[in-house]
């Protein structure tokens, strides 16, 4: 229950934008950069970023921004690292408790990353009682940040860990084969040769489907256990076999298959041709005339 007297109308119209925005999401990328984008601007910040924690290498880094930080897009400007302890968010992030810095030029832990700014909050996500990431916003105005801004900070934090959670959960029972989008995604490359497009991006695809990036990307990973780009280059290899063992393509160099096949330089369809088949392509079009 938000505290009505402890809250502006403007703070109440951002828990309540995010808690209702929470049910659309699909992704923990869509839920943090929902934060930062649309509930951090509503809250009257200039900046804001939110970390996740890499628990095997103890650092904390940065996922979603607000500010000079995010000049496009999805985008992080000179995106950083903290140790965990180093730093206020990483101070934060080892002992657990949120804190308001009202004079950063006073407090030794501080860290300049874009800017300078001499007034900072941070407070973290925890899920299950595991650290998950932090929020972290500063101003350049000393003291600017208050006990009400800690307070909305904390219930967004609680939203976001709980939604996150869920997405945990579900993520994997959301997916099944018969998924309407990924049979879309299905005949979109077998009949249609979508593959064969070099500027073909996950943002793109999506935008064919009718779904999110994030949705696309998640759904992929979910159903076949490998990423975007492989599941795209795996068509393209597929197309490339088959031509280099081609009479059509015979008077084709390599790279022109390559090439024709989507790929975009030949450093890329060296490379990916390797990853996915141990060998490289003109090794595997001599097997194919050896065999021939």
């Amino acid at each position: 229950m938000i505290d009505t007297q402890f809250c502006g109308l403007a703070e109440i119209r951002a828990i309540s934008y995010f808690s209702s925005s929470l049910y659309l999401k699909e992704s923990i990328e869509e839920v943090l950069w929902d934060i930062t984008k649309n509930v951090i601007h509503q809250l009257g910040f200039v900046d804001c970023i939110i970390y996740t924690y890499d628990v095997d290498r103890e650092l904390l880094t940065q996922r979603a921004a607000y500010g000079v930080k995010n000049p496009i897009g999805e985008k992080i400007y000179n995106q950083i690292n903290i140790a965990l302890g180093e730093g206020i968010v990483g101070s934060v992030a080892l002992t657990g408790n949120a804190k308001i810095i009202r004079d950063t030029s006073k407090d030794p832990r501080y860290i300049k990353d874009d800017e300078y700014r001499l007034s900072e909050i941070c407070v973290p996500i925890v899920i299950n009682g595991t650290l998950f990431g932090i929020i972290d916003s500063e101003h350049p105005e000393m003291g600017f940040f208050t006990e009400k801004h800690l307070y909305l900070l904390t219930i967004i934090a609680a939203l976001c860990g709980q939604k996150i959670k869920e997405l945990g959960v579900n993520n994997k029972k959301n997916f099944s084969k018969a998924n309407q989008y990924f049979k879309k995604l299905e005949e979109l490359m077998r009949f249609k040769k979508l593959y064969r497009n070099p500027c073909l991006s996950l943002s793109s695809v999506a935008e064919v489907l009718g779904i999110s990036a994030c949705y696309l990307s998640s759904m992929v990973n979910s159903l076949l256990n490998k990423s975007y780009i492989d599941f795209i280059n795996e068509y393209r290899i597929a197309d490339v076999k088959r031509n280099l063992n081609s009479k059509a393509f015979a008077h084709y160099t390599i790279i022109s298959v390559g090439l024709e096949a989507g790929f975009n330089s030949k450093s890329a369809f060296y490379s990916a041709f390797k990853k996915h088949t141990g060998i490289t392509p003109k090794e595997y079009r001599d097997r194919c005339a050896y065999v021939s």
